[in-house]
């Protein structure tokens, strides 16, 4: 193991520099020999949770082990380009959950830009295309005609056409990767352009293509976060709910008006404020939620019922700790994070009003 970049992983009430090294350290003794990165040993891996993990590892300099949690998913991808939603502790022989979600096949592309724009490797974006390419192609199989993406596979191969407002988002972000990979290898992709002109659309004009999930926060700022919504229209989302879901000094309501403030949410609602250019209350955000850290493996609890005022569930996930790093690394600079979050350097969709 190498020691960790963390000089722009330390942040005022947040992380010192031996902090920063024991949260980067503590992923990776959860890491597999295989690359997979689970939720934590015993638990299962989900793709998009493995590829937060393996960004944050990128973002504290830890490039090895983020190129081997890609291998990893290129080994096992299916042959329709998709992956299971769930893997017992990372092992591919044991798929605990066999539908495949249309924003977990995507994220790869976040993943897979983030690490090339950390690394510059050209060897790793050419061999990671076919599995990039193949993932969107399966994701884009399941776009509806508003534009919105429905967001899985059954077991049994049937799609839904439903869609999921934060999942649709997430996915808004992926293919602005993936296009930015296209044209860094100079192939381009003009389907995916229309593809993802029209997801925007959708989310920032039409509501209602997607399931109501309003009470939970990540369907308030995941918008925001990947991309759809911008300046003034990203402002008034974030004010309309900010009461709503924001507890001061503890953190981020996952669903309102349960007691309960989660990191993950937490975090991402940090970053997201990042990307709007309020680093201040970002970094109120992320203070607020170091309740949650443990001290003995640098992770973080996943969430805390202030009411009972009792740590629930009692689960240290890396993809907790590999959120809040990567909304660090956005505050303090790092070029690959903030080029991959603030979305200046990637391309957008060809938008059309024809999709009213």
């Amino acid at each position: 193991m190498t020691t960790p970049r963390t000089e722009h992983l330390v942040l005022p009430g947040v992380l010192t520099a031996e902090e920063a090294a024991a949260t980067v350290a503590g992923i990776l003794a959860v890491q597999r020999e295989d690359g997979a990165i689970p939720w934590f040993r015993g638990h299962h891996l989900d793709p998009w949770d493995h590829t937060e993990a393996a960004m944050a590892l990128d973002a504290a300099g830890e490039h090895e082990a983020a190129e081997r949690a890609y291998d990893w998913l290129a080994r096992h991808q299916n042959e329709d380009g998709s992956w299971f939603a769930a893997y017992r502790d990372g092992d591919f022989g044991d798929v605990t959950d066999r539908a495949r979600e249309t924003n977990f096949v995507a994220y790869i592309a976040v993943g897979v830009w983030h690490h090339y724009l950390s690394t510059g490797d050209d060897t790793f974006l050419d061999r990671m295309w076919p599995s990039v390419y193949a993932a969107i192609e399966y994701v884009l199989r399941l776009q509806q005609p508003g534009g919105q993406i429905g967001w899985r596979r059954e077991d049994d191969g049937t799609p839904t056409a439903e869609a999921l407002l934060t999942g649709s988002s997430s996915i808004h972000q992926a293919l602005r990767c993936a296009l930015a990979i296209a044209e860094q290898r100079e192939e381009a992709q003009p389907d995916w352009e229309l593809a993802a002109g029209a997801l925007r659309h959708a989310i920032r004009r039409h509501p209602e293509r997607f399931l109501d999930k309003d009470r939970y926060s990540m369907d308030w700022y995941y918008p925001v976060l990947g991309g759809a919504l911008t300046g003034a229209e990203a402002k008034s989302r974030i004010e309309s709910d900010w009461e709503r879901f924001v507890v001061p000094g503890l953190g981020v309501r996952c669903v309102a008006p349960n007691p309960w403030v989660t990191g993950g949410e937490s975090a991402e609602l940090a970053l997201a404020l990042w990307v709007m250019g309020e680093s201040d209350r970002a970094l109120e955000i992320l203070q607020a939620i170091q309740h949650l850290r443990d001290a003995e493996s640098g992770l973080y609890w996943t969430g805390f019922v202030f009411d009972d005022q009792a740590i629930w569930p009692r689960e240290l996930t890396t993809w907790t700790a590999g959120s809040l790093l990567l909304a660090v690394a956005a505050l303090g600079g790092h070029e690959a994070t903030c080029d991959v979050f603030s979305g200046e350097q990637l391309p957008f969709g060809l938008e059309a009003e024809c999709c009213a």
